[in-house]
């Protein structure tokens, strides 16, 4: 990712939602940043990074970002930690008693929210997070407002002595606009003072802080009521008016461009009065949020008559194609059926990608007979699909191997004879995986772990993590030996195996053995991540097609560089018939990794080119 270049006041930019939050953490005044990467606030740490000025850190999981966050804040710093949604579950222990504690320099908590389950396992509203947390929680509608916003939030926790939430969505973090930044703040950093009646949170002294907070949701919610951060945007057309706030603000004005809006900046508290006071100079109101009926259910409680998921669906972005047909049959009308039509689009599922060192793992664990296979967040969850479908569980980042030992105690006579396996990446082991091994040594589980080290955090980008020697910077660091932990945590030595996963003989062989002991076992794959410089291509491979047969083995890989080129039917001697896939090999994708060739009877797999010896990938 290119580094940043200094803006000057009132330079106009054309970037992103988060790259918009990173401008504006370094124009704060911003000391420290953190976050563990999550898919769509990812790139807010990487742009952050860029700036020399702010020390920025990848953390293992979410709650030690924020609390990395929170001890600079108490430090006297500015700081900041971005997460994606489900992350703030992870840091929410730490979120509720900081909470009460409050901010010293300004700590601001960017929430990247998955609109539409781009890249999810749900699709969690975290603006509940304020009202749980009691928490401000400012929604830009796009990059201008996510870097103003995020400005604005530092200021306002240092003001009203509160963590502040900035909520974005898909949609906000990563498409582009014109940004104009302002003159950066010059920010007279704190020094630490010793309060341990605030700062230490024992039941006597978190009681004391409950009434503070609760004088201080009282100044927010009027604060609120004026602030210009929620604006009211006259119409023409008063029969509809709309409560909208995030990018939904957007698709309200694209699709009723003339409809009165109350746009909410500050999103929480909310305004509720003045809401009421909109609500009366139109005819029907209708509240416009993503996701859940959170403002809506505020609204009808404060005796506020609206239309909201009453009209409008529950899921998704209520992009103008939602909204029309909904709004239109409100207001008695047809919707134009080109509008409201989606086109038929060709599947194209996701998959692992050409050569990833996880697609041997999942050829062989597809052949792995009468077991169990708890799964994991991460790249690997693909394994779940065509042609493996070699999962049967995930659920949450880390919760394969506390999974695994809930079905290895809690299976039925029945699944007694029953393998029961976990897979899990290096990144996610690390995250909260670490603890789920703890658990099932100390409670003796039969359970056998799969360990995938790619030495990245591949998913959300090949990002840098303790298994890789390398921090965000790319300097050399600490890099976690598996081996000696796993140890560490009561895995006996002897049940602990390191194998390249493009050996998938030597693979098959460990999974199909440790299965079958009778206590905990770990299998360490070692092979890096091929969107990383860590991996080393070689020369790629073609089909022999004289020699193919048309078994389609290979296909069983999962690689996205094997293609079949045609299909023929057979009739076999006892009369049936068979369909035989011969297939080709995309060169200009293929690196060479060799899986493929593991797989091949015929040896019809070749070297695409006179080259000497083809071997097992190389690692740098």
């Amino acid at each position: 990712m290119n580094a940043p270049q200094p803006v000057q006041q009132d330079q106009r930019q054309f970037i992103s939602g988060n790259e918009a939050v990173a401008q504006a953490a370094r124009d704060a005044g911003c000391s420290v940043a953190s976050a563990y990467p999550g898919t769509p606030s990812t790139e807010i740490l990487e742009f952050i990074a860029a700036y020399p000025e702010i020390y920025t850190e990848w953390s293992i999981n979410e709650k030690v970002s924020l609390e990395v966050a929170i001890g600079a804040s108490l430090a006297g710093s500015r700081a900041l930690c971005a997460m994606k949604h489900v992350g703030v579950n992870v840091a929410s222990d730490a979120l509720m008693t900081q909470t009460l504690i409050g901010a010293v320099g300004g700590l601001v908590l960017v929430v990247a929210d998955d609109v539409g389950l781009s890249s999810s396992q749900n699709e969690q509203d975290s603006r509940y997070w304020g009202r749980f947390a009691h928490l401000p929680v400012l929604e830009p509608a796009d990059a201008q407002e996510a870097y103003e916003m995020t400005r604005l939030a530092f200021g306002l926790s240092e003001q009203y002595d509160v963590p502040v939430m900035v909520r974005l969505t898909t949609r906000i973090c990563h498409v582009k606009g014109v940004v104009v930044c302002s003159q950066p703040d010059i920010y007279q950093h704190k020094n630490f003072t010793k309060d341990p009646a605030r700062y230490v949170m024992v039941p006597g002294n978190a009681k004391k802080r409950i009434p503070l907070m609760m004088e201080r949701d009282q100044q927010l919610s009027q604060v609120s009521e004026e602030h210009p951060l929620n604006r009211i945007e006259s119409g023409s057309d008063t029969e509809i008016g709309f409560v909208t706030s995030g990018a939904a603000y957007f698709h309200v004005k694209e699709t009723y461009p003339d409809a009165p809006v109350f746009k909410l900046g500050l999103s929480h508290p909310a305004p509720i009065e003045a809401i009421r006071d909109f609500a009366a100079s139109v005819n029907r109101l209708v509240v416009v949020e993503e996701v859940e009926p959170l403002l809506e259910t505020e609204l009808r409680a404060a005796g506020i008559s609206l239309y909201g998921k009453d009209i409008l669906p529950r899921i998704g972005e209520l992009s103008p194609q939602v909204l029309t047909p909904c709004i239109d049959k409100l207001l008695g009308k047809n919707s134009d059926e080109k509008l409201i039509s989606t086109a038929e689009l060709f599947p194209r599922p996701p998959t692992l990608c050409v050569a990833c060192p996880h697609l041997g793992i999942y050829y062989c664990l597809s052949h792995i007979k009468n077991t169990i296979i708890a799964g994991d967040i991460g790249c690997y969850t693909l394994g779940a699909g065509h042609p493996w479908n070699a999962l049967d569980t995930t659920i949450s980042m880390g919760a394969s191997l506390s999974v695994a030992q809930g079905i290895d105690k809690g299976r039925s006579e029945a699944d007694q004879n029953k393998n029961v396996l976990a897979v899990i990446g290096d990144s996610t082991f690390m995250h909260m995986g670490m603890q789920g091994l703890l658990d099932i040594t100390y409670n003796k589980g039969n359970v056998t772990v799969l360990l995938l080290d790619n030495r990245a955090v591949g998913m959300t980008g090949g990002q840098n993590a303790p298994s890789s020697g390398l921090n965000i910077h790319g300097e050399a660091t600490l890099q976690v030996d598996f081996r000696k932990l796993c140890e560490a945590l009561g895995v006996k030595p002897e049940r602990i195996h390191e194998v390249n996963p493009y050996e998938l003989p030597t693979l098959f062989k460990a999974l199909r053995e440790e299965v079958k002991i009778k206590e905990p076992s770990v299998i360490i794959t070692n092979q890096p991540c091929v969107l990383t410089e860590r991996y080393s291509k070689l020369p790629p491979l073609k089909v022999d097609e004289d020699r193919c047969t048309g078994c389609s083995n290979c296909l069983d890989v999962g690689c996205p560089a094997i293609l079949v080129s045609r299909k023929e039917t057979v009739i076999k001697p006892n009369g049936r018939e068979k369909e035989l896939s011969f297939v080709n090999i995309d060169t200009a994708a293929c690196t060479g990794c060799n899986l493929c060739t593991n797989t091949c009877a015929p040896d019809a797999i070749v070297p695409a080119f006179n080259v000497g010896n083809i071997n097992a990938v190389e690692v740098k």
